[in-house]
């Protein structure tokens, strides 16, 4: 498969709207996508008095036709909705994940402090998801498959507190698209307001200084305004010595 990798990392299908956007903008590069949810997002109450087991089958119709929309693979884990909690195990059942797809960067939740990003499986996916960039590196953890210890940035969705560097992907020219997945979700469950949708771009591109964006905070990478994540310029010097093709000769 040519091209780099992005593989994001949320709780519940609908979840992957808050980085819309910027999936767009690294498909439009050549790039995969790999979606991973972590749950089906069964607690919803969208669908009444539906059983359980309607309401996995519409989550999970609802995650395949997203991932239709940006383009994008998507995958499932079993972890239970409003339960994720950030285990060893949970970050190496994601580190397995991350061995198979190889990804050149992960999009994750933060540590977000407002409403509906506070949610605690936001908090314990982010987590779990930047555990796993370790545990991946090892080779007794995700056997058969061989570890990934090539440099994976993180890039986690900014909270309106965080002191981390940031960096804003220009998302404008994706505008419609990113309207017909908000369209598509709210068909669905009633999430994905317009204009919610647009105060929130809006108010990350003027911090910017463009239109729309979307903002993370840039863990390991420079910080600024980009056309799209991947590739990423590293900030300083990575902490494993690493070869020319990027994969570390560090077992750990």
């Amino acid at each position: 498969m040519a091209g780099r990798t992005l593989l994001a990392v949320f709780a519940h299908p609908d979840d992957e709207l808050a980085v819309a956007g910027t999936l767009l903008a690294q498909q439009d590069q050549g790039d995969h996508l790999v979606l991973l949810y972590l749950t089906r997002g069964e607690a919803t109450g969208a669908f009444g008095d539906a059983r359980l087991e309607e309401v996995v089958r519409r989550r999970e119709e609802q995650a395949r036709g997203a991932a239709e929309l940006l383009g994008a693979e998507h995958r499932f884990l079993d972890m239970a909705d409003c339960a994720v909690v950030a285990t060893p195990d949970a970050g190496k059942a994601v580190a397995r994940v991350m061995a198979q797809v190889r990804p050149d960067g992960l999009i994750t939740w933060g540590d977000a402090w407002v409403k509906g990003m506070r949610h605690p499986d936001h908090l314990a996916t982010g987590k779990i998801a930047r555990d796993a960039v370790t545990y991946a590196r090892m080779a007794g953890l995700v056997a058969p498959d061989a570890p990934h210890r090539a440099f994976c940035p993180v890039f986690t969705v900014r909270g309106a507190h965080s002191t981390l560097p940031c960096v804003t992907v220009d998302v404008a020219p994706y505008r419609e698209r990113i309207f017909a997945l908000a369209d598509f979700h709210r068909d669905i469950i009633g999430f994905g307001d317009r204009s919610w949708l647009e105060a929130r771009l809006a108010r990350a591109g003027q911090a910017a200084g463009i239109s729309w964006g979307e903002a993370f905070d840039a863990w390991e990478t420079v910080p600024g305004t980009v056309p799209a994540l991947l590739p990423a310029q590293e900030l300083g010097t990575h902490a494993h010595p690493t070869r020319a093709d990027g994969t570390s000769d560090s077992p750990r």
